[in-house]
């Protein structure tokens, strides 16, 4: 393995990070945005607020992380995707700023109607930002980014058959992520109805998403011919794995299974990303800008890499613990020295 590919590598890796932590971070809030009326989804809601509460603004780290080592690691695909896909990437950047921005204040403002504004605006970005991002992979995937500074048409690169399934797809895992990861947290907190509820809806969202995949072999087929040929070749191994896990996670989640179903959902997720990358391997950018072409000198590759250990020594033990903090089960009052309901004693208030 060459330098270029260890740091491609390790980009990678978050941007696996990303897809499943941020991605059933924005598939929260799109449960929240199709969870019903004020009284009727309030459940639904909180069950949401207290599960990406604690970690949401953690989860853009894998975003900032893969950013930085792409810029640093690979600047001329980096320059030259950015400035053709700048107006997906804008309205996904302002995505994650007004649904952060409406997160926090949704909770602090006092009348119905700004807690309803803000929580549409949390909704709906959560909604957009990952269609964005998933159609900025389907420009960069049917090889609409030609390796040149603003060189490719700043609407079709993005607003094509590909694009669109991209981000449709993208819109549809992040959903089904978030929902087999609140089953777990609802009934962790004994919220059995909630857990059920968000069951069903993992359900019917993985059967829509393996529809959309297959229609999608023929969009890709007619429109991203390179990709279609490496998906079907080298990376069909890959391809069916990810099938595979996710026969395996809907199994889980009918006998109600949720931990292992995460485990299994994340490796079907992880497939079909690590099948993108080996349907197009060498390429950076297709279908001519290679990976060892696209990157710097050895020494700025080397000055990355081992940053990047140092940093991972620091980062990831750090993300590990707020992840796992959060998914213990909350203390009973009796823990704090609070006596519980059967143990007060008896008596007038």
């Amino acid at each position: 393995m060459t330098l270029a590919y260890a740091v491609l590598g390790a980009a990678f890796a978050g941007l696996i990070a990303y897809a499943l932590f941020g991605g059933a971070d924005f598939g929260g809030g799109i449960w929240d945005l199709l969870a019903g009326d004020t009284e009727r989804g309030r459940a639904v809601r909180e069950r949401v607020e207290r599960s990406i509460g604690p970690v949401w603004e953690a989860n853009h780290v894998w975003l900032i992380f893969v950013l930085v080592v792409l810029w640093t690691g690979f600047s001329g695909g980096f320059a030259a995707a950015v400035t053709t896909l700048y107006i997906p990437l804008t309205l996904a950047a302002f995505g994650i700023i007004a649904r952060g921005a409406a997160f926090a204040y949704r909770k602090s403002v006092g009348t119905l109607q700004m807690r309803r504004f803000f929580g549409a605006a949390f909704a709906l970005s959560s909604l957009l930002t990952p269609f964005f991002f998933g159609a900025v992979v389907g420009g960069v995937a049917s090889g609409r980014v030609p390796p040149r500074i603003a060189g490719g048409d700043v609407v079709t690169s993005w607003a094509n058959p590909t694009s669109l399934l991209g981000g449709t797809l993208a819109v549809l895992v992040c959903a089904y992520l978030a929902a087999v990861f609140l089953c777990g947290d609802a009934r962790r907190d004994g919220e059995d109805e909630l857990a059920e509820a968000f069951r069903r809806r993992a359900l019917a969202t993985a059967v829509v998403t393996g529809v959309v995949g297959l229609a999608g072999i023929a969009v890709l087929r007619a429109d991203a011919p390179v990709l279609f040929d490496g998906l079907t070749g080298r990376g069909l191994p890959v391809v069916l794995l990810s099938v595979v896990a996710g026969l395996t996670a809907l199994g889980l989640l009918l006998a109600r299974r949720y931990i292992a179903a995460r485990l299994t959902s994340a490796l079907a997720v992880t497939a079909i990303l690590v099948g993108w990358a080996v349907g197009q391997y060498p390429y950076l950018l297709l279908p001519s800008l290679t990976v060892e072409q696209a990157a710097t000198g050895r020494s700025t590759l080397l000055a990355l890499l081992v940053a990047l250990c140092v940093g991972t020594v620091i980062l990831v033990p750090s993300l590990l613990f707020l992840y796992t903090l959060f998914q213990r089960p909350p203390y009973p009052p009796e823990h704090f020295g609070r006596p519980t309901a059967s143990a007060r004693p008896a008596g007038p208030e």
